[in-house]
C-alpha cells in the first residue's frame, strides 16, 4: 500500500514543478499539516513526511517556507558541475562541451532577493515556541543560484563577483537534529546559513562556488562538518562558526578562494581535525573573539598563489603578516600539523614583508606543539589569458598543486606570540630564529637545526 507521506513533486495535484517548485512544496507542506493534526495518537501522530524530486530542471519562484518537523526533501543526485569555469569558457570552447549546467535534481533560483538576507533563500525554515523544529533534512539534490551579479568587486565579470543574494537553505529559528547530506550548492552568494543549530550534521555535500558555504550563527552547540568539498569565494567564508561549543570539524577538503578556511568567532571546546585546507591568502584559519579550549590537529594547511588567470589579482585583503593562522583566546591546543606555504616573494603583501604562519595575537595556556611547517618560494605563474577553458583550470590548479621541483626555502617567522599573550607553550614547531616569543613569559622548545 503506498504511503500517504511520499510525496513525488511531479505527481502532485497543485502546480507545475517545472515551472515553480516552490508552490508545489509549499502546497504539499501545506497538505502534511492539513492531514497531521493529532499530536498523540498511539504514541505518535505527526510522522512527517517524504517530498521526491526526480532528475530534471525545476524552476524556484516561490520561497519554500518550512515551519514543521520530521520532513525530508531529496532527490536522486547533486548534479554539481563548475559554473565558474562554464562562465569563463569562451564561446567557441563552449560550443563542444558534452553538457553545459549543472544536473541531477536541481533546483534554479529565480527568486529575487527583497532588502533583508532571507528573502533570497530558496529554503526558509522558521518554527517559534516549544519543542524546537525538528529533524529536517535536505539530500541528494542541486541548488543553483544561476548567476552572479555585479557587486563592486575588484574583477571584471559578474559572473566571477559571489554576489546575488540568494542563499540555498536558511534557518532562522532554533533547532534539533537537522541534516544536509549529499547536496550540490553553486553559485549562491550563501550556501548554508543556520541560526541556533544543535546536533546539526553538515555531511558530504559539495558546496562549492558560493560566496560563502557554511555559516553557523547566533550560537550552537553539538553539531558537525564532515566529509565534505568545500569552496568560497574571496569575499566570504568556507565554513563559519559563532559562539559555538562542541562542533566537529573533520574530514573536509575546502579549498580555494574563500577568504578564510575555517572562522570561528567565540567558538569553544570544539575540534578541528584531519582536514585538507588550500587557500591563496594569509587567515586560512582565525580563531576571534576568545575562541578557547579547541582543538585543531592533524590537519594539512596549503597556501600558494592563485594560477588561474581569470581571477588574476584577487585577494582577501589580508597582509602576510596577519598570520596563515591566526589565534586569539585561551587553553587551544594545536598539534601535529602539517602547514606549507609555497609562494614565490613577488606575491607577498606587501612587498619585502616575511609572511606570519602562526600568529597568537592573545591568550593564555595555548599549547603549539609538533607542528611541521613547510616554507617554500615558487616560481612566477605564467599569466597566460587566453588560457581560460576547463582543460586550462583544471591544468593550472593541479600543475601549481605538483610543483615541487625547483624550490627554495622561503623565509617566514614561523610562530609569533603577541606581547599581550603569557602562559603559553611552543613546542618543536620553529627553529629558534623563526620564533618571536617574550620567553620570560611563554615557554619554548626550538626545533634543532642541522
Amino acid at each position: 500500500m503506498a504511503s500517504q507521506n511520499y510525496y513525488n513533486v511531479t505527481e502532485w495535484n497543485t502546480g507545475d514543478p517545472y515551472e515553480d517548485i516552490g508552490v508545489v512544496i509549499n502546497s504539499i507542506i501545506a497538505d502534511i499539516k492539513a492531514r497531521q493534526t493529532e499530536r498523540d495518537v498511539l504514541s505518535g501522530g505527526k510522522p512527517g513526511a517524504v517530498i521526491y524530486i526526480p532528475p530534471g530542471d525545476y524552476h524556484l519562484k516561490t520561497q519554500v517556507v518550512i515551519d514543521l518537523s520530521y520532513l525530508k526533501i531529496q532527490g536522486s543526485g547533486h548534479g554539481f558541475t563548475s559554473s565558474s569555469i562554464r562562465f569563463n569558457t569562451p564561446a567557441d570552447q563552449l560550443a563542444r562541451w558534452h553538457e553545459i549546467w549543472p544536473g541531477g535534481s536541481r533546483i534554479l533560483v529565480d527568486l529575487e532577493p527583497g532588502i533583508d538576507e532571507a528573502s533570497g533563500a530558496a529554503f526558509y525554515v522558521r518554527r517559534e515556541g516549544e519543542p524546537r523544529i525538528s529533524s529536517v533534512e535536505f539530500s541528494s539534490f542541486c541548488i543553483d543560484g544561476l548567476h552572479f551579479v555585479d557587486g563592486g568587486s575588484p574583477v571584471n565579470d559578474p559572473e566571477n563577483t559571489y554576489r546575488n543574494g540568494k542563499t540555498g537553505i536558511y534557518i532562522a529559528s532554533a533547532h534539533d537534529s537537522f541534516k544536509i547530506t549529499g547536496m550540490g550548492m553553486i553559485y549562491l552568494e550563501h550556501g548554508v546559513t543556520a541560526y541556533q543549530a544543535d546536533a546539526m550534521s553538515i555531511h558530504d555535500n559539495f558546496i562549492a562556488e558560493c560566496g560563502s558555504c557554511i555559516e553557523l550563527r547566533a550560537s550552537g552547540q553539538a553539531s558537525k562538518i564532515t566529509d565534505n568539498l568545500i569552496g568560497a569565494g574571496y569575499n566570504g567564508y568556507s565554513i563559519y562558526a559563532q559562539n559555538f561549543g562542541g562542533l566537529l570539524v573533520t574530514a573536509n577538503n575546502v579549498f580555494p578562494r574563500g577568504t578564510s578556511s575555517v572562522h570561528f568567532s567565540g567558538v569553544v571546546r570544539s575540534s578541528v581535525t584531519s582536514n585538507r585546507f588550500h587557500s591563496f591568502y594569509p587567515g586560512m584559519l582565525v580563531f576571534e573573539g576568545n575562541c578557547s579550549e579547541n582543538l585543531i590537529a592533524s590537519n594539512h594547511f596549503l597556501r600558494d598563489h592563485e594560477p588561474w588567470p581569470p581571477m588574476f589579482g584577487v585577494d582577501n585583503g589580508l597582509d602576510d603578516d596577519f598570520g596563515l593562522l591566526r589565534i586569539e583566546g585561551n587553553n587551544n591546543s594545536l598539534i601535529a600539523n602539517h602547514i606549507s606555504e609555497t609562494i614565490d616573494r613577488q606575491y607577498l603583501r606587501p612587498e619585502g614583508i616575511v609572511p606570519v604562519i602562526i600568529r597568537l595575537v592573545r591568550g593564555t595556556g595555548n599549547y603549539i606543539a609538533s607542528n611541521h611547517i613547510v616554507a617554500t618560494t615558487q616560481s612566477a605563474v605564467e599569466e597566460d589569458e587566453s588560457s581560460d577553458s576547463s582543460a586550462a583550470c583544471f591544468s593550472a590548479q593541479v600543475g601549481a598543486l605538483l610543483t615541487a621541483d625547483r624550490l627554495k626555502a622561503l623565509e617566514v617567522i614561523a610562530v609569533q606570540i603577541e606581547a599581550a599573550s603569557s602562559g603559553n607553550t611552543v613546542l618543536d614547531t620553529a627553529a629558534d630564529r623563526e620564533v618571536i616569543i617574550d620567553r620570560s613569559v611563554n615557554a619554548f622548545r626550538p626545533l634543532p637545526i642541522c
